[in-house]
């Protein structure tokens, strides 16, 4: 098994009051990383990029799988920012940061470039004004406010062309999802978009039956 990446300091006040602690969310992202290990290597990847990636732990662990190549790193959280940047330094992997919302301060730079994107989103399902105030604050609530299908952010990132636009010729995206975002609809919207789309990993946790999303570009 592929070590968990060291997140300890999450515990100190400045992390751990403002930034999403890895949970069952993460851990299944992680365990479908692990299960595509081999085809991920086999990418020879040399741009990877995690949107909103909270603590770092993600994309850190991602490193571990993939090994060579630059890693980009979003959030529109500031503390989530300097937590990711210190997640890298603890797990000798360099997490280069941006804050920004989605991909906004990125594209059109690395259209066609990106080998593998990761993205656990906000999905908890929410009011539109609430999900508006949560992202606007850009704090800890907006790692989990998503709307009122809790896939504001995905449904933005998927209907604008961004997934495609972005992945190069073979490249993929790990997607989390909650049965209330309607999974199905989102593989639908993925092959839509001329992507190969489906369920790789489903699991439950607690009250909550989570899945994860694999679309690969041809």
């Amino acid at each position: 098994m592929i070590p968990t990446p060291d997140t300890r300091h999450l515990r100190r006040a400045e992390y751990a009051e403002h930034v999403y602690d890895p949970a069952e969310d993460t851990f299944a992202l992680l365990d479908a990383l692990e299960q595509d290990a081999d085809a991920l290597r086999a990418l020879h990847a040399t741009l990877c990029i995690e949107i909103g990636s909270g603590s770092g732990c993600v994309a850190a662990f991602a490193a571990r799988i993939v090994g060579d190549a630059a890693y980009l790193c979003t959030d529109i959280n500031r503390a989530a920012v300097q937590c990711t940047v210190e997640t890298g330094t603890r797990n000798d992997c360099a997490l280069e940061t941006v804050q920004t919302s989605i991909l906004d301060a990125l594209r059109p730079r690395i259209d066609g470039c990106v080998d593998l994107m990761l993205f656990n989103p906000p999905y908890v399902v929410t009011s539109e004004a609430e999900e508006a105030a949560e992202q606007c604050r850009a704090d800890l609530g907006g790692a989990w406010a998503g709307g009122v299908a809790g896939t504001k952010l995905v449904d933005r990132l998927i209907t604008t062309g961004a997934v495609e636009q972005v992945l190069r010729p073979g490249g993929r995206f790990y997607l989390v999802a909650i049965q209330r975002n309607n999974p199905e609809a989102l593989v639908t919207m993925l092959k839509r978009h001329g992507l190969n789309a489906g369920v790789v990993l489903q699991r439950r946790a607690n009250r909550e039956l989570l899945f994860i999303i694999r679309a690969i570009r041809p």
